[in-house]
């Protein structure tokens, strides 16, 4: 696919003066439509798009890619047609490809090329097919925040859409594919969006950059679980959930010292086995601090459907019996669920690095990737710090922290305490006594020790015994980003 920059230009002016932009189409198709195609219904927004006028048109061609007049289109159609972007259908019209706004935050504006969506009837799924950015892409982009970097790998490029979200982070961006067509719409992408530089290239795994080594690496993997590889954009023909467990145990030779992986993921539930276990075992060899979120979990059969979905497959011959094979095989292997969320890595060159592995369903604040250093700090502090040095430090109640006390109206004493974060991943952690008069009286201005022994006075306690057990109290409290260590320069530890 050849497509002339005049034609890119002209492309992107036109996308401009008709307001095919995120926020163009959002207004145009309004909730009830758009929510109508998050569930692949067209009809309420081919009746937000029936008059005829340039968004609309716009609308319906490149995002619902139905037929549209030629008199409508007001486009350069016979350069879209050598182009091999749109088809005549009779007297109309039809894009090859699926082309749509995306919101890469700022005054930026940006498109995203991919093959078209297929529904239900349509032509089955050509095995290089390109699939366009959505709710998966953007969850990543969110996780993958960063300040400014001077190298990026995206790997696994697909249609190009963490480029976009790269482009003006980091000063080098390098994007891979095992796929040349998904290369090549990529490339259309960008261009489209004024991304301009970056290199792609085409190769599985890290082979394409067999040597180099990257701030930032970035992906969204094939990461779909099933027993056979029928399309490259989600399975990579790995053995099970073989493939996520490979790219994170290559990940570390192409990080930079202090670089940062950012992925997501899905990982199995194997009968009698502990899935947090297992997962943490793939990073656990990697020399680099990590952090699992499972986000969500499915059983085999909803994980099956959904994959059948996304490949349009119901009502065809086929479906019942790729169900079928699909269920069988997941219960050769003992699947009880499938596991999707976040794994970050950090090349931190500590001596011991820290891997924690946790299941976090609650909304959170965006975007993540800017406090995750702040998560895997804590972590790493609460687990290398010594107990006397614990005693000894000054601790303080982390911005955004609120307490809430639950009991019947008028009790003296409540019947639950709990600490509760307002901002970043939410956390709610049920705390006793000492734990709340602590987060009421630590500011970081004195060390823990004497504010332990103030606090068993005011309520009886023996002191030593609580100077004994308030480390191993206080360690998850810390690694959860409850409380946080300053140091006397009143600098963050």
């Amino acid at each position: 696919m050849h497509v002339p920059s005049d034609l890119v230009h002209r492309l992107r002016d036109r996308f401009t003066e008709s307001g095919y932009t995120i926020d163009g189409v959002r207004e145009r198709l309004g909730g009830v439509a758009a929510a109508a195609l998050a569930r692949e219904e067209l009809v309420p927004a081919l009746r937000a798009t029936r008059d005829n006028d340039p968004l609309g048109t716009l609308i319906r061609l490149w995002w619902l890619g139905v037929p549209v007049s030629t008199a409508a289109a007001d486009l350069p159609l016979a350069d879209l047609i050598d182009a091999g972007l749109a088809v005549r259908v009779g007297d109309a019209v039809q894009a090859t490809v699926h082309l749509q706004p995306w919101d890469v935050g700022g005054d930026r504006l940006a498109w995203v090329v991919s093959d078209r969506k297929v529904r239900p009837g349509d032509p089955a799924l050509r095995r290089d097919h390109v699939v366009g950015a959505g709710g998966a892409s953007a969850n990543l982009a969110q996780f993958a925040w960063t300040p400014p970097v001077e190298s990026a790998l995206d790997l696994g490029t697909g249609c190009g859409v963490q480029v976009l979200h790269l482009a003006g982070r980091a000063r080098r961006i390098v994007a891979t594919d095992v796929n040349p067509r998904a290369v090549e719409l990529a490339e259309l992408s960008w261009r489209l969006s004024g991304v301009e530089g970056v290199e792609s290239r085409a190769g599985s795994l890290f082979e394409p950059v067999e040597h180099e080594r990257f701030d930032l690496v970035v992906s969204n993997p094939p990461f779909v679980i099933s027993p056979e590889g029928r399309f490259t954009y989600r399975e990579s023909g790995f053995p099970a959930d073989g493939f996520c467990r490979e790219m994170l145990r290559r990940v570390p030779r192409h990080l930079n010292p202090g670089g940062h992986g950012r992925f997501l993921a899905n990982w199995l539930h194997l009968k009698g086995e502990d899935w947090q276990d297992r997962v943490g075992a793939w990073l656990t060899g990697t020399g680099c601090d990590g952090w699992v979120v499972q986000r969500d979990v499915q059983d085999p059969a909803e994980y099956v459907e959904l994959w059948l979905r996304d490949a349009a497959e119901q009502g065809t011959t086929a479906y019942r019996q790729h169900y079928d094979e699909w269920l069988a095989w997941f219960e050769s292997l003992g699947v009880v669920g499938v596991g999707f969320g976040w794994i970050s890595l950090h090349n931190s060159g500590a001596m011991d690095p820290v891997v924690r592995v946790e299941e976090l369903s609650q909304r959170v604040e965006l975007p993540v990737g800017a406090y995750v250093p702040d998560v895997l700090d804590g972590v790493a502090v609460a687990h290398r710090i010594g107990d006397d040095e614990l005693l000894d430090a000054h601790l303080a109640v982390a911005e955004g922290v609120v307490e809430e006390r639950v009991g019947p109206p008028g009790a003296e004493h409540p019947s639950r305490i709990v600490l509760r974060q307002t901002g970043g991943l939410h956390r709610a952690v049920n705390v006793g006594t000492v734990e709340a008069a602590l987060a009421g009286a630590c500011d970081g201005e004195l060390p823990l020790r004497p504010l332990l022994a103030a606090i068993a006075e005011l309520m009886g306690d023996d002191e030593r015994e609580l100077l004994d057990r308030a480390p191993a109290a206080l360690r998850p409290l810390i690694a959860e980003g409850f409380f946080r260590i300053v140091d006397t320069a009143a600098n963050t530890r």
